[in-house]
């Protein structure tokens, strides 16, 4: 089997944490090269991960003409430029959530790679699990009928203000690092952006937002609540996460459910008519998931599964979400 040539820009903790095991299982995949600012843990990660190669700049791997795919998990204020950088290299990329932290600099980055002839896709994991495309496929078979409410939610605990996520300086706050995804999700189960968005916020003393709830409102008269929050107990390494979906015929609502989780998940669907089943589904590694798709694309021609389209519009609602609770411009802007 061919495999795609892998470059990792950063030794950030979500590749640790996640990416690097995705990336080992998938079949398609091979780990070349990565780069980081701190030769020693560079090299570290070179050994421990089993890359070829180790770069002390993010420039180093561009200019290797054997990587021809980069993951970029980068803090958000760096996704744009280093991404755009990427893609004017040839480079495929699978760059972080939030791919940008503007709506503008999102649609630079793939009218960039539409202009280098490469593909280049955002890392929402769980977008590639089969119990989204499960969900999705009950939805739109009509067996709830026409969708009237629906509600996503994604907390945590709370983090050290030395962790970027609690920064102003490098776009933090829960809506860009948790409401992406229950925004994500109710996009990808409504399929259209709302008409209106009303959203209040509890922001911390800098100006992020700590917890956040929005309404999205549609022209059908449908209406969904979104709920992100990092409050829960310090450091104790907490968060919960679920959805319900409510329609004319019956309901859907998560029973084990995460963002990227693996393993057995479920939900439980309900109908008016007599229906109750709660319907469990064999989930693989999310993350090696949405590696080996990138793969099939760059090998086969396949198109992303989180298309261009997709990312721009939740970019959008990203924008009107923040507007709305006074975020302000991002201050790398």
């Amino acid at each position: 089997m061919r495999k795609v040539k892998w470059g990792v820009m950063g030794t950030a903790m979500i590749f640790e944490r996640n990416t690097a095991e995705g990336m080992r299982q998938a079949e398609n995949c091979e780990m070349y090269a990565i780069a980081g600012r701190s030769p020693d843990k560079t090299e570290k990660f070179k050994e421990k991960y089993g890359f070829q190669k180790a770069y002390n700049s993010y420039e180093e791997l561009l200019a290797d003409p054997e990587v021809e795919a980069v993951y970029i998990p980068l803090p958000n204020t760096m996704h744009h430029d280093w991404t755009i950088r990427a893609l004017r290299a040839k480079k495929h990329v699978l760059c972080e959530k939030p791919i940008a932290t503007t709506a503008a600099e999102a649609q630079e980055m793939f009218n960039a790679a539409k202009e280098n002839g490469v593909y280049l896709m955002e890392a929402f994991a769980y977008l590639h699990s089969p119990i989204i495309s499960a969900l999705a496929e009950d939805v739109q078979s009509g067996v709830i009928g026409d969708i009237r409410y629906m509600e996503a939610g994604f907390c945590t605990s709370d983090y050290n203000h030395s962790n970027i996520r609690m920064r102003k300086e490098t776009c933090g706050g829960c809506t860009y690092d948790l409401g992406v995804y229950a925004n994500s999700l109710v996009l990808r189960i409504l399929g259209r952006e709302p008409e209106t968005i009303q959203a209040i916020a509890h922001k911390a003393p800098d100006g992020i937002d700590l917890y956040t709830t929005s309404i999205f409102e549609y022209a059908d008269g449908a209406v969904a609540n979104i709920e992100c929050g990092m409050v829960l107990a310090t450091d104790k390494h907490r968060g919960f996460a679920g959805f319900q979906i409510h329609g004319t015929k019956g309901e859907i609502s998560s029973d084990r459910f995460n963002f990227n989780a693996h393993g057995k998940l479920s939900y439980r669907l309900q109908t008016f008519d007599g229906i109750d089943e709660v319907r469990t589904i064999d989930v693989p590694h999310n993350y090696r998931l949405e590696v080996e798709q990138l793969g099939r694309c760059i090998i086969d021609g396949e198109k992303p599964a989180v298309s261009g389209t997709f990312s721009l519009a939740n970019a959008r609602i990203i924008d009107r979400i923040l507007s709305a609770i006074g975020y302000g411009t991002p201050d790398h802007l």
